[in-house]
This record gives structure tokens, sequence and C-alpha cells, in this order.
């Protein structure tokens, strides 16, 4: 095995490496670092040579992927910039200031009601930093922060998943919505029984659609699918006009869907299982700044003690 010394890998083998790690490809981190081509390659070459190790498996249909030791490098690799980023701004003083580019995901459905809040808080206090929004499930996002292409992420725990700690903001109970003129929309709440005649329109989404049929089926109701959506205000609009209820976790401040339709939103009678809005990040990696102060924002705006 080749001995490693500290002068035989530079920081800007380890931003390199990182960036290529975060797009799967040299082409594209050359574009981020506004650098050839031939100098990512190269760095990430030497990088390689100097730890005697593969980092990458170059796939000509599907980019780089990354190797066992490659994933490892690349969790120290982002603790280590994240440090030497943090260092560098307390030397110059401006360690109340941050600065930059911060990739963040966030649950598709939860966007539109976190995401422009947050956004226009971190504006305010923070002009300098920039966020840049990548909206997916829960499984695009737990693969987005492991791989590195995001540093946070504003997602439901749907259950604890391995190498990511979860920072709750809030909690969101399970509601039903009914159609305007349902038969039950003029009750104070609704029990999941009394829906068991009912035909269902799922959000069908990973992880959400096991938790809306999980809780279902705990309730002793067998789900009758009717219609099923990966989009939130599809499965609104659909049970506006009648065509079955559903179940969700977050409420707009209209009864109004897209196509003019209406809603009523009631409370689930007994125990439904509430879901928490957390901030995402990965446990082996040293938040940057810029992680932080937008985790911080977030628990200002959406925490406990924001209600």
């Amino acid at each position: 095995m080749a001995r490693l010394q500290s002068a035989d890998m530079t920081l800007v083998q380890l931003r390199y490496f990182v960036t290529a790690a975060t797009h799967r490809s040299m082409t594209e981190a050359s574009i981020d670092l506004h650098v050839a081509q031939s100098a990512v390659s190269t760095a990430i070459a030497q990088l390689e040579k100097s730890l005697g190790v593969q980092l990458f498996v170059r796939q000509r249909s599907k980019g780089l992927a990354l190797t066992e030791a490659g994933e490892q490098l690349l969790r120290d690799a982002q603790s280590v910039l994240a440090q030497v980023e943090e260092m560098t701004d307390t030397v110059r003083g401006h360690h109340h200031q941050v600065r930059g580019t911060l990739r963040l995901a966030c649950f598709v459905t939860l966007a539109p009601f976190v995401l422009p809040q947050l956004i226009s808080r971190v504006e305010q206090e923070h002009p300098e930093l920039r966020i840049e929004i990548i909206e997916a499930d829960m499984e695009d996002t737990t693969e987005l922060l492991l791989s590195g292409a995001v540093e946070g992420g504003i997602v439901y725990d749907f259950g604890r998943v391995h190498d990511l700690v979860f920072d709750p903001l809030f909690s969101a109970p399970p509601h039903v919505i009914l159609a305007a003129d349902h038969p039950l929309a003029r009750q104070d709440e609704v029990a999941l029984a009394d829906l068991a005649d009912s035909e269902l329109v799922l959000l069908d989404l990973p992880h959400s659609r096991e938790y809306f049929l999980g809780m279902l089926q705990d309730a002793g109701v067998v789900p009758r699918v009717r219609y099923s959506s990966h989009s939130y205000e599809t499965v609104r609009s659909l049970v506006a006009r009648g065509h079955g209820y559903s179940i969700l976790n977050q409420v707009p401040l209209t009864p109004r869907t897209y196509d003019g339709g209406e809603l009523r939103v009631l409370p689930i009678a007994g125990a439904a299982p509430a879901l928490d809005v957390c901030f995402a990040r990965v446990a082996k990696v040293r938040p940057t700044a810029r992680t932080r102060a937008v985790a911080v924002l977030a628990r200002e705006l959406f925490g406990a003690d924001a209600h």
C-alpha cells in the first residue's frame, strides 16, 4: 500500500474530487469550477495515484460512480473542506457573515409551504448566501444527501435512515380532505372507519404511499384506490371534483384548487400518526457554516417555538 503524506494531497484536488463526485461528471465539474476538464481529470488522477486507490468507476452511459474508497473519501473531504472554509472566514473576521452557495433538497410536497419563507429569510439575514433548490421525493433526497450533491434537506421523517441526522422542525398531523359537498364534509372531524366504503385518491410518492395506506389498514380500512398521483395539487383537484377522499399532512391557506374546486379539511378522530418535518444532513460530515446558518433560520421560522 502506498504511503500517504500530507504533501501528496492538496485542497484543490479535494475540491475537484468533491465537485466531480457531486455531479457524477468531469465535464459538469469543470463547468461548475470554471476550469478545463483536463484540469479536473488530472487532479483526480493525481489524487488516486497518491492514495493508491481507485475513486471512480467510469461508466459510459451513467457517468462516474464512486467506489467504496471514493464514498469514504467524499465524506471525509466534505468535512475537511467545511473546516477549511470556516477557518478561513474566522481568520478574515467574517465568521458572522455566511456567503457562497448552499444546495438544499426539499421533499416535493413540502417545498411550496416552507421554501419561499426560508429563502426570503436567508436573503434578509445572509445577502451573500445563495440557495440552490432540488425538489425530490424521500428516496432521491436521501441519495442526494449521501452522495454529497446537497448539503442539507427539508424532509418528512418517515423513519430513521442510516448515516443521516434529522433535526425536528415541526409536527404535521394528517387530515382528511373531502369535496365541499361530500356527506361527511360538515362534520367537525372524521373517523377513518367512516371512509371504508369510499374511494381513495392517493398521493403516490415513495414512503408517503406506505404511510397513508398503513394508516388506513391500522384503522381496519381496506383502501380502495380509485386514482393515484405524484402531484399534491392533482390529488386535491380530483378530491374537490368528487372522485374520492384523500389524506394529506399540509393544509394550504385556501380551500380552492387550481381548477376552482372547493375542499373541506377535517381532523382525523382518534390517534393518527403525525409526521415530523426535519432538517436533514449526513451524520459523519461536519456541516458547513452555510448549512448551520440555514438550519438555524429554519428552526426560527418553523420550529416549535415559532408556532
